[in-house]
């Protein structure tokens, strides 16, 4: 050993535990709730319902140091989604306005059965203070590790809420193939259920679908046969005054009026939102002919099919293909007015002249006329044209563009990033928590009245709460212009990958550079790139030349 190193004994002394817990316990009572939900309004689940909300408030009533809070509880509500879950929400919200410090219930399934539904919900609440005791898998989302279990456990009631939705899909599958399903009479005009659940014809309804079939059938439009229905003061079938064409257009075309019966013609894509869209061929469709009594006849049902299909072929507009129409063209849904702010519509003008001409026009002139908005048609040919040009433009001087663009968005980041808001912010919220703690540190020492203590703690965090909503919006515009400049870069690779400057408008190169245009005249148009940056075009137009002069 070195001279002057004298070895001595050393003791340790354990660490004390100087965490402490939220405040207000050393105030009151932690005032707990419970959450509960069952997926069916069935008489057997409302009264398991009514069971767990008697359970809860004896619970939690006669457990020592706890102060009850209610209990909210969702019935008929599937666990898939939040969107619906009105109690659920109503619980959250009551959390966030300091009402609950601990929440109960039952179980990961009972409280969300999609993953990041579950942990998304339950970190908010951690960050607010507030817990979530889970019973059957014993688990306290204010303990260390319990976002890790949670994690695990919420992962396998998503997996369970998957093979769920699977078996419901398959037992439906298998009884529309043994033709054992009823037909729900709700918002359906014309048929009412019989006790064996069967469709029977509601006589004065019946009356209304047989005039709409043979008014269409006598030529009259879709908007003469709505005209008519209103003038005659003839309800819809939720007792609405107004009818929709859209709700005319499905009364012709639903086969169900000449007793026939299309099963699953619409299919459920998300398991867990319950989203559902039409049946393209996804699944089998199941077709059941003369199943109830029929309306209308085959033969005027199917007069009117030929007949719609005739108006769509005349229009372009096959109700089987409208996602393909509708998206055929490069320009639809991106081209909006600047003057009103509605999208522009493809039409043709003199159609069967040799002057033939293809043209986008404002939607709301079309419909409304230049009263609601003056903005003239801009030519299809012309829209091409410009393009090419904005392209071409951009392409050639492509680095110093592309730069330019970049170094302004890194300008605007490194700003936020230093700027004496978000310091100014940052400072408050270490002043506020500081404050905070040595408040807690006066109670524990008992320098302060509860009274007193519990008005001063209330008002630093409500303090406290709104300047890191204000440090997170500040935040969230570094995201944006993050999000901004990558962006850029794809964009810039995609006109550097190509070999030239173009000579005629190409669909793909449109698509993917262009987010929309504007146009603020005919002959003045805005082209959005998707990386947010803007080029304006104006030019002259001359009349009787296509294109650019």
């Amino acid at each position: 050993m070195k001279e002057g190193f004298i070895l001595k004994k050393i003791i340790s002394i354990a660490a004390r535990n100087l965490s402490f817990p939220d405040s207000g316990q050393f105030l009151r009572k932690t005032r707990v709730c419970a959450y509960c939900r069952v997926s069916t309004g069935s008489l057997k689940q409302s009264e398991s319902l009514e069971t767990q909300i008697s359970y809860y408030e004896r619970h939690i009533k006669n457990k020592s140091g706890w102060e009850y809070a209610g209990v909210f509880a969702d019935e008929g509500i599937s666990g898939t989604g939040m969107l619906k879950r009105t109690e659920f929400n109503r619980m959250i919200r009551a959390c966030e306005l300091g009402k609950v410090d601990l929440i109960m219930t039952k179980s990961i399934s009972r409280f969300a059965r999609n993953s990041a539904d579950c942990i998304d919900v339950v970190r908010h609440l951690k960050n607010i203070g507030v817990g979530v005791y889970f019973e059957r898998e014993n688990i306290n989302t204010l303990g260390a590790d319990s976002e890790l279990v949670l994690s695990i456990l919420s992962s396998i009631a998503q997996d369970e809420s998957r093979n769920i939705s699977e078996n419901v899909k398959w037992g439906i599958q298998k009884r529309f193939r043994e033709g054992k399903f009823y037909i729900t009479t709700k918002r359906f005009l014309g048929y009412d259920l019989n006790n064996e659940k069967q469709l029977t014809v509601n006589s004065e309804e019946g009356k209304i679908v047989k005039r709409i079939y043979r008014e269409y059938l006598n030529g009259r439009s879709l908007k003469e046969i709505k005209s008519g229905l209103e003038k005659d003061n003839i309800k819809t079938v939720t007792g609405n005054r107004v009818w929709n064409e859209s709700a005319i257009k499905y009364i012709l075309q639903n086969e169900k009026y000449c007793g026939d019966a299309v099963l699953q013609k619409t299919i459920t894509v998300d398991y867990l939102t319950g989203k559902r869209k039409k049946n393209k061929g996804e699944a089998p469709k199941y077709e059941v002919k003369e199943h109830h009594e029929a309306i209308i006849s085959k033969e005027d049902f199917l007069k009117v099919q030929n007949i719609r299909k005739i108006k769509a072929l005349k229009y372009g507009n096959l109700p089987e293909n409208r996602d393909k129409y509708q998206n055929r063209y490069a320009f639809s849904g991106k081209i909006i007015c600047g003057n009103c702010g509605a999208f522009f519509s493809r039409r043709t003008w003199n159609s069967k002249a040799k002057s033939k001409q293809i043209v986008w026009q404002c939607r709301t002139y079309i419909n409304e006329g230049k009263s609601s908005c003056c903005m003239k048609a801009v030519d299809d040919i012309t829209l091409k044209a410009v393009f090419v040009r904005v392209f071409n433009r951009i392409y050639e001087a492509k680095e110093d563009f592309f730069k330019r663009f970049a170094d302004n968005i890194e300008k605007v980041l490194k700003r936020n990033e230093k700027c004496e808001d978000i310091l100014r912010v940052d400072r408050e919220i270490e002043n506020i928590s500081g404050k905070i703690k040595e408040l807690v540190r006066k109670q524990i020492k008992g320098e302060l009245e509860e009274s007193t203590f519990d008005k001063r703690y209330r008002n630093l965090k409500d303090t406290l709460q709104e300047f890191k909503n204000r440090r997170n919006s500040l935040s969230y515009n570094d995201e944006k212009y993050k999000k901004l400049l990558e962006r850029n870069k794809r964009i810039k690779k995609f006109i550097e990958d190509r070999d030239g400057i173009i000579t005629e408008f190409d669909d793909d190169i449109f698509e993917n550079l262009i987010e929309k245009i504007v146009a603020i005249t005919p002959t003045h148009l805005e082209f959005h790139f998707k990386n947010g940056m803007v080029v304006e075009e104006e030019f002259i137009k001359k009349k009787g030349i296509k294109g650019l002069q």
